[in-house]
């Protein structure tokens, strides 16, 4: 979804209750059940408010899948966070279940300020992206959602084309079930031990220090 996203999910199952998740309703905005995806009854997507209260799973810094020439002046900051009843699930289960979210922020990057001396910390806020999976309302399962540049940010929106390079991206090289487990690695731990991590899946040895 985009490149952030698909950089990083960004990140990339089953029904945990035969109670769905959200519940739309005419002309207004969807009833959540639980902390799954809540829609509007136009299909859109309703931004979290909360996302930051739920489970932190992983950071990048710069992290890009093109090859590119130069090196980023300004490399920009992923954080990942999944919602609390999904990441529950993974932990028992090594899978996603249905009504699961992922929400990416993007922040700024800064290496000089306060009393740092050294490496990068996070500034402003850049942008807000989800992937959730819904397996009665999407045909491929996960759909891919862009809520916008800080300054033009959505509170909802509609998901992002199947055309969009994240399907693909996140279908090809996601160690589990669409999303890139692969680079949050205490999951990863458990989707190998739950024998979850996709058959042809090529993982890359974390370099020795």
């Amino acid at each position: 979804m985009k490149r952030f996203l698909a950089a990083v999910v960004l990140a990339p199952l089953f029904a945990l209750s035969p109670l769905p998740s959200a519940l739309t309703i005419p002309g207004t905005l969807s009833a959540q059940v639980g902390d799954g995806p809540r829609f509007t009854s136009a299909g859109e997507l309703i931004r979290p408010a909360d996302f930051r209260e739920w489970v932190f799973v992983t950071s990048g810094l710069g992290m890009t899948y093109n090859t590119s020439a130069t090196a980023n002046p300004s490399p920009s900051f992923t954080n990942v966070y999944v919602n609390p009843s999904s990441h529950r699930a993974f932990m028992k289960t090594g899978q996603w279940p249905d009504q699961t979210v992922f929400v990416l922020e993007v922040r700024a990057s800064a290496s000089e300020g306060s009393i740092n001396k050294g490496g990068s910390y996070q500034t402003s806020l850049l942008a807000i992206e989800a992937e959730v999976k819904d397996e009665r309302r999407f045909p491929g399962k996960w759909a891919f959602f862009a809520f916008g540049r800080a300054a033009e940010m959505k509170d909802r929106v509609e998901q992002l084309p199947a055309t969009a390079s994240c399907y693909s991206c996140h279908s090809a090289n996601g160690a589990v079930d669409n999303t890139f487990v692969q680079f949050y690695p205490t999951l990863m731990e458990i989707a190998r031990r739950m024998g979850t991590v996709r058959p042809t899946f090529v993982d890359t040895p974390v370099p020795s220090h």
